[in-house]
């Protein structure tokens, strides 16, 4: 038997609840995992509320991410004991999740858990630093250098955010961030950030075209204030976009793509081919200290993740949140 959190759906409701399950009921998989961590991340927290159609097979295992130790494989790219750390690849939407003790898995899915992390601090990067690195390496081959100007990252106090704010200053990237948080201003002060701005600067209708503050941007939120981050970038500049906390609407114009060069990268973090994986965890790896690392995680234990999820849709939580799966 294994704990897990378990999603249902009865007519138009869903549920989420911990219930103990026999392995018999997991899926179809050529490797088995023992699940050592996992973690929260916004889309999780809209599964596991109901506030978001993101599942899509019932019942479903929640979590898009998991970090654990592999106990038997049929395939052998896989071997009882190896350190694995999986992210995406429809978790929690059409396969079962990381928010669980255990897992059956595709073998190729699996990434070897890099030597610079554990299976808790692969966790505190998680799905949100993992997306936060795709959107680094987007900007960095669109020939993005410090020299060039600052970087807006919005939506800054969160998972994607914070790991995003860290890793352009450890490369030398002048970082402005926005939050809706004031209170989080000295905390994105000691991720590197150089000058923090408030969300309202962002979030409402503006000119199509605005005065060029950022040579590029990764933007978490959507709508007004991806629309804001494109009119005010740089010549020849770009953004990197993976969310939509604000919205999914995009009310711009093309102005910016056609006066200016703007160029606007759509971050999809879930079917990554391997390689491209391997590449943004080696970022992380060579520019996320493990203190700085901690410094943005929190940690809680399975039983508290179903009000975890609220808190993070109230803006309650900033930074990163690990799930220990065992307690």
């Amino acid at each position: 038997m294994f704990k897990a959190l378990l999603l249902t759906r009865t007519s138009d409701r869903s549920k989420a609840e911990l219930v103990d399950l026999d392995e018999t009921a997991l899926p179809p998989g050529d490797v088995d995992v023992r699940i050592e961590y996992s973690s929260l991340n916004f889309k999780d927290a809209l599964a596991i509320t109901g506030r978001g159609p993101i599942v899509k097979e019932w019942p479903m295992v929640a979590g898009i991410d998991l970090a654990g130790v592999v106990e038997r494989s049929t395939n052998p790219a896989w071997k009882t004991g190896d350190r694995v750390v999986v992210n995406g690849w429809g978790l929690s939407e059409t396969q079962w999740g990381g928010l669980s003790q255990r897992a059956r898995l595709s073998a190729n899915w699996l990434l070897k858990l890099p030597e610079a992390f554990d299976t808790r601090q692969a966790m505190a990067i998680g799905t949100a630093g993992y997306t936060a690195a795709l959107c680094v390496r987007a900007l960095l081959r669109h020939g993005l250098v410090p020299e060039k100007g600052p970087v807006l990252v919005t939506g800054a106090a969160g998972g994607v955010g914070s790991i995003a704010v860290v890793l352009l200053a450890s490369l030398g990237f002048e970082v402005i961030a926005s939050t809706g948080r004031p209170a989080e201003t000295d905390y994105l002060r000691s991720l590197g950030a150089t000058e923090v701005i408030g969300r309202e600067t962002l979030s409402f209708p503006g000119k199509p075209l605005q005065k060029e503050r950022w040579a590029a941007s990764i933007d978490t939120v959507g709508s007004h204030t991806l629309v804001n981050a494109l009119a005010a970038t740089q010549w020849n500049g770009a953004c990197a976009a993976c969310g939509l906390a604000q919205g999914a609407d995009l009310p711009a114009t093309v102005m910016p793509f056609i006066l200016r060069g703007v160029t606007l990268y759509g971050i999809n973090c879930v079917f990554v081919p391997n390689e491209e994986r391997v590449n943004a965890w080696n970022l992380l790896a060579g520019n996320l200290s493990s203190e700085t690392l901690m410094s943005v995680t929190r940690e809680i234990g399975l039983s508290q993740v179903v009000d975890a999820a609220a808190d993070l849709l109230e803006g309650r939580l900033h930074g990163r949140t690990v799930v220990d799966v065992n307690r």
